[in-house]
């Protein structure tokens, strides 16, 4: 069988959209019924607002890094034009560059609280850091030159910037204009060099003296350029490309890395030959020949300390002969080097040092190593440069995410319970000093409820994230692929794999928060069901069952085999357990044709399982082929912890599973659930009785027929229908679409099943992609001893309701029109000792029924809110009339709908493919919100989009990084307090001493007055059409216009105050002008005085 793929689903679920809106024209909608009690909605249209708040993650496609070691902030900068800030812990920052355009450089100005971007379309950009949502100051456009490096002195408001033509402009930051300043290629080289010196790759001053730039052009020729006279010192040729020059911090010599993997260190006052050439990789070769050629070395540092030998740290220039070696970062100190291997390719790295001041000691403590998918930090003060722990949610994407699912306002004891599994999880072997990148300071917090979030992965590994007050760290990482048997290579994988690669990708998550009981739904047809614990266990073995789920109708050999079996009448109640289950699933892996049959995907241990504390395997169950035909992939899926019920379905039918008994309770086609009340005229396949083992037909729902074998379902009480998990398995034949009708919302609750009914009774309600509603009543045993050894009895009820569009959504109010959230058991330890009072015991066991139906008055009567992806119903019960009706949209459809609580109430949220974002009231179903968003780019988008309670919704923007968004004008007004900030006042250290010699005989550090000399009056203007200046929305006209809100009423006051400080400022101005003037005056007039006071009056 072919790869799943999820590209097209799109295909087909426009397919489905289209056939069930002609099938729900053709049926007849129910009258409004007469409103007898109108229920209070205190939800508004002011109540919602849409904005982003954090995006969580490693910045995808990383290329450029940059740190402040003063602010003590890490840059970094994206292909896509992103840009992420990280400071300590907690304080993060998203922004955007509006063209999208590759970030090809970062330059902080050091603890001035601003970021110089180069990007890839040749503008800079200045962004203030100062605000909590940082925001561009100026851009400048280059038009004639492209950008290729850019250098910013500690402590200037100049910044070099080379091209490719070998030019060097300078810009003055604070006003982002070009100096008339340039220094040209072709005064820079030799005048007798015949070729161009290729782009500009380095610019630096020497450490010692502003005076002096070196300049790096990529043919291999470096200059040393005076700036005051405006001509080159010293040059220096080398045979080999350069990639990368840095100085020694006296500013005596320089290393440069090259493209044959050598380093060429020179002293600055000997440009005919380098000091000295090392190949930190290259062979020893005897006889003075020449070493073998390495990779390019793409960047050197040279790090100096005062108590012992400098740091050389680069990357690249291994060996031509290292094929398959993974990058590694060569640490050279003194006669040691360390070769430290990267999972990943590096993109940039940057030493971490004391001082900010290039012509001190360095004194490198640590390297921040930017790879293609993660962020290394390694400590050079500790032996053998183990690397820190990084605190950052960066490793969202360890294995690329398949589902997502999101829980607001948690219990408040499962972060800890989960923090305390997970923290033994931890690794060990990390720095033991704190994280170095700690500047910032944290926002306050406004939201004191616990959310959560999962992630499933293609590896099969679950992740759960602790996602209070916008942010996030991981909690605990459960690994579901331990229960089956690897392969240890791709031969030896069974031929039964329906996928071509990562079989135990999670398609699905149904999670209980009060029980704690998950059930995950794999790509392989599997589902398992987990218990929390916090003891340890042994599973000598791993409980299983197989089902045999059949899209076909059997013809039993009798005269009405041909007629499909009616539904039973309320009465008469199906027992389908009355046989005994299997112990053991049938093992038979072909039937009496040679087909594969009976066989599971995977296979599931059979030694015995360690389990840690936290997830514990508590049953498995697999969906088999059936003569030759693979299972279909599970496309939705709900668990129960007060019924002790997991059901699941898919394109064939739906199955449930008793895992308390782990028994199969009920296995019927979707066609099957109708009976003889199915709408559609559909022709089951044909029959084939030759390759039906036997006891394999699937069962009558009548009186006394039983099922022969086992076949499961799992029950959904929030189950997440991804689009994803909607689309059909490549073995599905076209002409089978329009038949196959799949299982896509389950619901477990308590309810009327029947119009008839007078008090609510536990049921599942079933929603298929062709917009049928369906219930089956569920008849539990009583608690206790009861409940394990009774049989659950599951019967069809008969009750269907139509929409049009697959059905995504269930949900249950009460007359008062709060939501009536599914039955559930409290969680418990469950490897506890056998000798408590077993009455505790089933007095703990006790479900928590969270239905109101003890009160007389709402037993009266509920709604069921059912969200399709073409409309919305709320539908009395259990008159079963529709109430109110909205038909969300009719050219696209719903991908995501979820009915989430906000302010005291609760609404319907809804995520549309042609990215709208949209809110109703309920139970009325009026219009809140409908704003659009973002267009459906990806599936991924559509996959993992998810809202839950108080307002808030997340979606994966990209492979590996979660976006978070809130639709409730309370958390978009208190965001601005909860952001934290990047910059903090920081006094910058001291500079180095020049000591008393150097002072007395002029040594030390020159300054240099960048003014004077590449100033207005002294350079000159740039050319005009050399680069354009753009104003950025950063300044306080931008503030003016984002304002809105409470904090923005403060920034409003802020900048009032600032408005008037400035007119003060003028004020003072003037009035000091008016005093210089009097003054001069008043000098006049004495110089006048004593001039004439000799004089006698003729003398005038």
């Amino acid at each position: 069988m072919r790869k799943f793929n999820i590209r097209k689903v799109l295909d087909g679920l426009t397919a489905g959209s289209s056939s069930s809106s002609s099938a729900a024209a053709s049926s007849q909608q129910p009258p409004p019924a007469t409103r007898e009690n109108d229920i209070q909605e205190t939800l508004q249209s002011e109540h919602f607002q849409l904005c982003k708040t954090v995006r969580h993650g490693f910045p995808y496609q990383p290329s450029a890094l940059a740190f402040d070691p003063v602010q003590k902030i890490l840059a970094i900068g994206t292909q896509t034009g992103a840009l992420r800030l990280f400071g300590r812990p907690g304080v993060e920052c998203y922004c955007q560059h509006d063209s999208g355009a590759a970030v090809i450089q970062l330059q902080f100005l050091i603890n001035e609280g601003a970021l110089v971007s180069a990007l890839a379309d040749d503008t800079l950009h200045l962004w203030n850091l100062r605000q909590k949502r940082p925001a561009i100051l100026h851009s400048l456009k280059f038009n004639r030159e492209r950008i290729t490096f850019c250098h910013m002195p500690f402590q200037s408001k100049w910044l070099y910037v080379g091209t490719e033509r070998g030019n060097i402009h300078i810009v003055n930051v604070e006003s982002f204009s070009l100096s008339g300043y340039v220094i040209m290629w072709n005064k820079a080289i030799e005048l007798s060099s015949k070729s161009h010196p290729g782009p500009v790759v380095h610019i630096s001053d020497n450490p010692m003296d502003e005076g002096k730039l070196l300049i790096g052009f990529e043919s291999g020729t470096v200059a040393l350029w005076d700036l005051k006279c405006k001509k080159a010192d010293y040059r220096y040729t080398h045979d080999e490309a350069i990639h990368s020059v840095a100085w020694h911090h006296e500013g005596k010599q320089f290393i440069c890395s090259h493209s044959d993997g050598t380093l060429t260190i020179w002293n600055v006052r000997n440009p005919t030959k380098p000091f000295q050439t090392i190949t930190p990789h290259g062979k020893q070769v005897k006889d003075g020949k020449k070493p073998e050629p390495c990779k390019p070395i793409l960047k050197v540092e040279y790090k100096t300390t005062r108590a012992g030998e400098p740091f050389i740290i680069l990357s690249g220039g291994l060996s031509y002969d290292t094929v398959g070696r993974r990058p590694c970062l060569t640490v050279m100190h003194g006669k040691s080097t360390a070769v430290l291997e990267m999972d990943y390719s590096i993109v940039d790295f940057l030493t971490l040092c004391e001082t900010p001041y290039p012509n001190d000691f360095q004194e490198p403590y640590a390297v921040v190593v930017l790879l293609e998918k993660d962020l290394v930090l390694i400590d050079l003060a500790q032996n053998g440069y183990p690397i820190f722990e990084n605190p950052y949610p960066l490793s969202i994407h360890e294995s690329p995410v398949t589902c997502c699912e999101y829980f607001a306002d948690c219990p408040v004891d499962l972060i800890p319970a989960l923090y305390s599994v997970g923290a033994r999880q931890k690794r060990q072997g990390y720095s033991k000093k704190e994280w170095p990148i700690n500047g910032g300071n944290w926002g306050l917090v406004t939201q004191s409820y616990p959310e959560i979030i999962i992630t499933g992965h293609a590896d099969g590994s679950i992740k759960f994230w602790d996602a209070s007050a916008i942010t996030l760290q991981v909690l605990y990482k459960l690994k579901t692929a331990k229960v089956f048997e690897k392969s240890k290579n791709k031969d030896d994988r069974p031929s039964t794999d329906i996928v071509d690669e990562d079989p135990y990708a999670i398609q699905i998550i149904s999670w209980c928060a009060e029980s704690r009981m998950l059930c995950i739904a794999g790509v392989s047809a599997h589902v398992i069901v987990y218990r929390f614990s916090k003891q340890e266990i042994t599973t000598d073995v791993i409980p299983m069952l197989e089902v045999r789920l059949l899209y076909e109708i059997n013809y039993i050999e009798s005269p009405d085999s041909e007629q499909v079996p009616p539904l039973p009448t309320p009465g008469t109640g199906s027992n389908p357990q009355s046989i005994a289950p299997q112990s053991h699933p049938s093992t038979s892996s072909s039937s009496s044709d040679g087909l594969r049959d009976n066989v599971p995907c995977l296979k599931v241990k059979n030694s015995s399982l360690k389990q840690s504390p936290g997830y514990q395997v508590e049953l498995v169950i697999q969906l088999v082929w059936v003569s030759g035909e693979p299972p279909q992939q599970i496309t939705s899926l709900a668990i129960n912890s007060a019924y002790g019920l997991v059901v699941f379905g898919n394109c064939n039918g739906i199955a449930m599973v008793d895992y308390i008994q782990k028994t199969t309770l009920l296995n019927l086609g979707t066609v099957e659930l109708y009976g003889s009340n199915d709408p559609y005229r559909r022709e089951p396949r044909s029959p084939r009785k030759s390759r039906q083992p036997s006891g394999a037909g699937l069962c009558d729902i009548n009186e006394g027929t039983a099922v022969q074998e086992d076949r499961c379902k799992s029950p959904t009480s929030d189950v997440r229908d991804n689009s994803f998990s909607r689309s059909r398995s490549s073995s599905v034949t076209s002409i089978d679409k329009e038949s196959r009708e799949a299982i896509s919302a389950l619901h477990f609750c308590e309810t009327f099943t029947r119009k008839a009914d007078t008090a609510p009774s536990p049921c599942l309600w079933v929603g298929t992609t062709l917009g049928t509603v369906l219930v089956i009543a569920l008849n539990l045993p009583p608690g206790g001893e009861q409940r394990l050894l009774q049989p659950v009895i599951v019967s069809p009820s008969g009750t269907i309701l139509r929409l049009k569009g697959a059905i995504l959504r269930m949900a249950f109010l009460d007359t008062t029109g709060s939501l009536v959230p599914p039955a559930y058991e409290p969680w418990r330890e469950p490897n506890v000792s056998e000798d408590k009072d077993e009455k505790d015991k089933v007095k703990k066991r006790r479900p928590v029924s969270v239905s109101p139906s003890s009160s007389q008055e709402i037993s009266e009567n509920q709604y069921a809110v059912i969200c399709s992806e073409k409309q919305a119903k709320v539908i009395s019960l259990p008159s079963q009339n529709c109430t109110y009706k909205q038909n969300i949209t009719e050219t696209s459809f719903v991908l995501r709908g979820d009915i989430v609580a906000l302010s005291n109430s609760i609404c319907l949220a809804c995520f549309c493919a042609n990215g709208h974002i949209m809110t109703f009231s309920l139970p009325s179903l009026r219009p809140l919100l409908d704003v659009y968003y973002l267009p459906l780019t990806n599936m991924r988008i559509a996959r993992t989009f998810c809202f839950t309670n108080n307002g808030q919704a997340l979606y994966l923007v990209s492979p590996t990084e979660i976006q978070r968004i809130t639709y409730s004008q309370e958390t978009c007004e208190n965001l601005q307090e909860m952001l934290g900030e990047l910059f903090t006042p920081v006094e910058t250290p001291e500079a180095p001493n020049k000591g008393f010699f150097k002072g007395l005989f002029g040594g030390g550090a020159q300054s240099l007055d960048r003014e004077e000399l590449f100033g207005e009056s002294a350079a000159g203007k740039a050319s005009r059409s050399l680069a354009q200046h753009i104003p950025g929305p950063g300044g306080i006209e931008g503030v003016k216009g984002a304002a809105s809100g409470i904090v923005c009423e403060l920034a409003r006051a802020r900048i009032a105050l600032d408005e008037r400080g400035q007119k003060l400022g003028e004020l003072e101005e003037r009035t000091a002008a008016m005093m210089a003037s009097a003054d001069s005056f008043s000098k006049h007039a004495h110089d006048m005085m004593l001039k004439c006071k000799d004089k006698k009056w003729y003398q005038f």
